[in-house]
């Protein structure tokens, strides 16, 4: 979790249209990641929420250096 506690209520939750936005890519990209497990995400009714600092965690873990 984002904090040592593990207490999700001080965690900033986004959207997919958000995260699509913070990760440049669309929103079906960021569906794909949630449901193939490589982003986690809470199912709040019908929509997904994603904590930001699992975004910035999936982010640090994909950055590559080229050359």
């Amino acid at each position: 979790m984002a904090t040592n506690s593990g207490d999700i209520s001080e965690s900033k939750l986004l959207t997919v249209a958000e995260v699509a936005a913070m990760m440049r890519v669309s929103k079906m990209t960021v569906y794909r990641l949630v449901h193939g497990g490589e982003l986690p995400a809470l199912r709040v009714g019908r929509s997904f929420r994603v904590l930001e600092s699992d975004v910035d965690e999936y982010l640090r873990k994909s950055f590559y250096s080229a050359g």
